[in-house]
Formats: structure tokens, sequence, C-alpha cells
């Protein structure tokens, strides 16, 4: 799609030089996953842009999926980030951010599933920038150990979570740096990027204005998107070097939800035929599977070879 044939081949050309020492920091040229929990199907994947595989050089995108706990209690992850460009351990920055959010949101899968689920988004939103802040701190910390400058180990980070339990449709998207989240409703595309610091979206079941206090009796303070340190002893993290963006809202039966990277956003905004084209793939009949996925996310445009990582939400 776009003006022209894109500028390089459509298959990779050169794998990534591989030190024999060092074989566990190769990245694959594609990784794709999926599952269905709940009332939703996930779809994701990450690609080595037409660029990078001209070049030779690794995938700078990382992805993580993972489920903490079980049955309708579990809650799902995906992660996915990108590091900076044009400098040697990018894929290594990108993958160590997906990790350090992995674990962080893994040790309160429970307390955010219930967050999640009795639609406190206050609270969901300051405890998920406090673990953001927290694993891009320790990503500072990888890099003053290295040896190597912060702003040549940094990446994106963007997130989302989701519930196991059927009856919970809230959708919580969370993180830093470029990107995109889309929502295909009714045949239309929707960009419901949030702005940094907007706490807002469609309100969650329950919600005009924050009450003083939950059914259960849990107090709520007023959100004034500051981050607290977890206890008086242990000092504030650093913040991101870019803003915080937060997405809580509820999904209605139909919906698609896209959770991507700038190399998909940015064609996605910048090419209609792409979203016509999705449009007509994803409207009907049901979720792809996951090569029909894959293929879908690569379709290419002319001016756009950048890596894209995706993930994709359809709701039954």
């Amino acid at each position: 799609m776009g003006s022209g044939p894109p500028t390089y081949d459509a298959e990779p050309t050169q794998l990534p030089a591989a030190d024999p020492d060092g074989l566990d920091d190769l990245v694959p040229d594609s990784v794709l996953d999926g599952a269905r929990y709940g009332s939703s199907t996930l779809r994701a994947v990450s690609v080595r842009g037409d660029s990078a595989r001209y070049r030779g050089v690794p995938r700078r995108d990382a992805l993580l999926t993972a489920r903490f706990g079980t049955g309708e209690e579990a809650l799902v992850l995906v992660a996915m980030a990108t590091g900076a460009r044009a400098t040697p351990g990018a894929h290594r920055a990108a993958a160590e951010a997906c990790r350090w959010i992995g674990r962080a949101v893994g040790r309160s899968h429970g307390r955010l599933a219930e967050d999640i689920r009795a639609a406190r988004r206050g609270d969901l939103k300051s405890g998920l920038h406090r673990l953001t802040d927290r694993s891009l701190g320790k990503l500072r910390a990888s890099a003053a150990e290295q040896g190597v400058e912060p702003e040549d180990y940094t990446a994106s980070l963007r997130c989302l979570l989701l519930t196991a339990d059927p009856e919970c449709r809230t959708r919580v998207f969370f993180g830093v740096g470029d990107g995109g989240l889309f929502r295909l409703r009714d045949g239309e595309w929707q960009d419901i990027e949030p702005r940094p610091g907007d706490a807002t979206g469609e309100p969650v079941v329950g919600f005009g204005s924050l009450p003083h206090e939950t059914p259960e009796g849990d107090r709520l303070t007023m959100d004034l998107g500051i981050t607290t340190p977890p206890s008086p002893y242990e000092p504030a993290p650093a913040p991101p070097r870019a803003p915080f963006r937060f997405r809580a809202s509820v999904a209605r039966p139909g919906d698609t939800l896209l959770l991507c990277t700038g190399g998909l956003a940015d064609p996605l905004r910048g090419e209609p035929d792409l979203c016509e084209h999705l449009t007509t793939r994803w409207s009907t009949g049901g979720p792809p599977g996951l090569a029909a996925f894959l293929a879908d996310t690569q379709v290419r445009v002319k001016g756009y070879a950048d890596d894209r990582t995706a993930a994709a939400v359809w709701e039954a």
C-alpha cells in the first residue's frame, strides 16, 4: 500500500551477527502468541521491520505475554517495548523493560485484578504509574552498571491488562512512549490513545464522579497523577523521561481493541487504505487465527519500514 512499492524485500534477507558466547542475546525475526479468556480473544505479534531485515540488525521491539493466577481470578498482561533507535543494545533494553514490568505486575496481580473488577480507576492509575516508574528506574540502573548513557539504554513501554473473569470487560492500558491505542467499533476505527496525564476514557461501569469510598469501604483520594513512595523509608523513584499514559474503559461486544508500537501506529494514522483493509479483515468472521493475524499485521506500506508489534483483543 502507499504511493509505490516498498523499498525493501518482503522477506528477511540477512540474519543479525551472532556472538558464540552470547547466543542467548539473539532475537528471532518474529514472535507470535494468542489466547482466549473470558469474553475476549487475544492475538499478539512482534515482527522485525523491512529496514532491519535488509540491514541484518536485531528487532528493536520486544513482546511479553503472560498470565498470572488461575481461573477467573487470573490476570493477563501484554507488554511491548521499543529500544532507542541506532543504539547497539536497543533490543536488550526493550526485552529488559518487558521483563521488569512483567515481574512487577506479576507480584501484584491479585490486587490489580481485584481493582480492575471493582473499577477502582484511581487506584489502578497511581499503582501502575508507580510500577512503571520502578521498572524504568531499574532499566536506568542497568545502563549505569553497563557504563552506558541512560539515553542509549532506554525503551518505550506499552502494556495491556485484562482479567479472565467473563463478567469483567474492563480493559486497562498504561505505558510510556510512542505508539498507538485504537478501537474498531461498528466498522469504524477510533484513535483512543490517551493524552499524557489524561485518566479519562469511557466511564467504567458504576462510575460517574468518583465517590468518597467504594462499596467495600475502601477510601478513595483524588488522583493528581503524582507518584508516591511505597513507604516512608523508600525514596520515590525517578520519573520516566516521557509522560505516563493511562486509560481504563469498558469494551462492548463486537469491539476490537488494538495496542501497538509506532511501527504499526504510524501507518495506521498515515495510510487510510491500511485502516480500510484491516476493517474488512477484522469486522466479520470472528478473531483471525495466529497465521492470519501475522499476515494482517505485516501488510506493507510504502515509507514505513520499522518493527511492528501489536496486540489485539476481540470481544465476543
